[in-house]
């Protein structure tokens, strides 16, 4: 009987608890997303060939896509080696 008062009193909280591990979960998804980046570098060099933009303005622009996309690769192999210690 105790159980299930505990259940029926701790619902609520562990129903926002769960909210709050799926959006984390969905956001990480989102931030940590190589093919994003890789799209908009694709649709960089794009622009450049179609000389919608420069040659400065791309190097700029594949600059910053591209420490991007190390910070991607760096925390993606941090999380690896935080798993593989805890395992």
């Amino acid at each position: 009987m105790a159980f299930i008062l505990d259940d029926i009193l701790l619902a609520p909280c562990k129903f926002v608890t769960w909210i709050g591990r799926t959006l984390y979960d969905q956001a990480l998804a989102e931030v940590t997303d190589e093919s994003v980046i890789r799209e908009r570098l694709l649709d960089l060099q794009t622009r450049l060939e179609l000389e919608q933009i420069g040659e400065d303005e791309y190097i700029k622009q594949e600059n910053a896509l591209m420490r991007r996309l190390n910070e991607i690769h760096k925390y993606k192999e941090r999380r690896a080696l935080g798993a593989a210690r805890k395992e």
